[in-house]
């Protein structure tokens, strides 16, 4: 079958896909998911093309995303960050399904970050702050009111008519309360939970803006020479990642302060799978600042994926493909 967009929202809830995330995290630390970290194309000096196959048997699914980021398509009224995940049958190998990947990456980014949020911020967590007012941002929103008891959230970016619209439409959306925050430090100090999903490859806010017991999610460096948040801050935290070899490849919040000699690869606990799996401590005083570095999984898609078919297929929705 083919799954658009709007299939795809139709079917998949966000509480259904964190819960499933949990599993699928909880599944790769396990050893049971094949999976090699994503194949990288730099397409034209400055486009990236990713290809990011896995299969797991529980749920039996395997399959792969092909994403793109081309900045430039903002101009073109397109968005950056695009997706189509080929699912195939977990017995036969056969083509099972095509769908949009692009609404799957920002959800399932998203329920991921919740999952960490669930585990490893305060549990009376109710002040959020936003840095970054995109697509991510919205639906980190709508995920971390899933988890915690967030009653305030503070909304910054560079884009003040993006930032403004997002924080009207979230407080017209949603019975808490939203406001756009002149600079990143108002929006980040006090802080319980700090979701940073910008573009910039460059730090997006400051060590000493974030408040002891802060929870952190970094979702938006995915390459080696990115990162938006500051040596000293990763240096300061507790920092778990989705996927220890990926994070050790492409995550530049990582990777420039281990190149710069202020942390080593045993600064990072452990993956949330293994925190999950209990292998790990999560936090261990409630002024600790807690930090998930995250990169994005192929099985965290093909997961999703899975779950979108199978309640695609319940319901009656979807088009019929066939390529004989």
């Amino acid at each position: 079958m083919i799954l658009t967009e709007s299939d795809v929202r139709e079917v998949l809830s966000m509480s259904q896909l964190i819960d499933a995330m949990e599993q699928a995290l909880k599944q790769f630390s396990a050893g049971q998911v094949d999976q090699p970290v994503r194949q990288v194309l730099m397409v034209g000096g400055e486009n990236y093309f990713g290809v990011m196959p896995a299969a797991s048997n529980h749920p039996a699914a395997v399959g792969a995303k092909l994403v793109t980021v081309y900045h430039g398509n903002h101009a073109r009224g397109l968005t950056s960050h695009l997706a189509t995940i080929i699912l195939l049958d977990h017995e036969t190998g056969a083509l099972q399904a095509l769908l949009d990947g692009r609404y799957i990456t920002e959800a399932r980014t998203a329920a991921v970050s919740a999952v960490s949020a669930r585990h490893l911020a305060k549990v009376n967590a109710s002040t959020l702050a936003l840095i970054g007012s995109g697509v991510q941002a919205r639906s980190h929103l709508d995920a971390m009111l899933k988890v915690r008891p967030i009653t305030h959230v503070r909304i910054w970016s560079r884009n003040a008519a993006h930032r403004d619209a997002l924080a009207a439409s979230a407080s017209a959306e949603y019975d808490i309360t939203v406001t756009a925050a002149p600079d990143a430090a108002t929006a980040v100090r006090g802080a319980d939970i700090i979701v940073l999903a910008t573009a910039s490859p460059t730090p997006v806010i400051r060590n000493e803006d974030v408040s002891d017991g802060a929870h952190i999610c970094a979702v938006g460096a995915c390459r080696p020479d990115q990162r938006e948040v500051p040596t000293a801050l990763v240096a300061r935290a507790r920092v778990y990642v989705d996927s220890r070899a990926g994070a050790l490849k492409e995550a530049g919040d990582l990777l420039l302060p281990i190149g710069e000699g202020a942390i080593a690869s045993t600064h990072i606990v452990g993956e949330l799978g293994e925190l999950l799996l209990g292998r790990v401590l999560g936090r261990t005083s409630p002024a600790q600042v807690t930090f998930f570095e995250s990169l994005g999984m192929a099985i965290e898609d093909i997961v999703a994926a899975e779950l979108a078919v199978r309640h695609a297929r319940a319901r009656g929705i979807g088009r019929p493909l066939s390529l004989a």
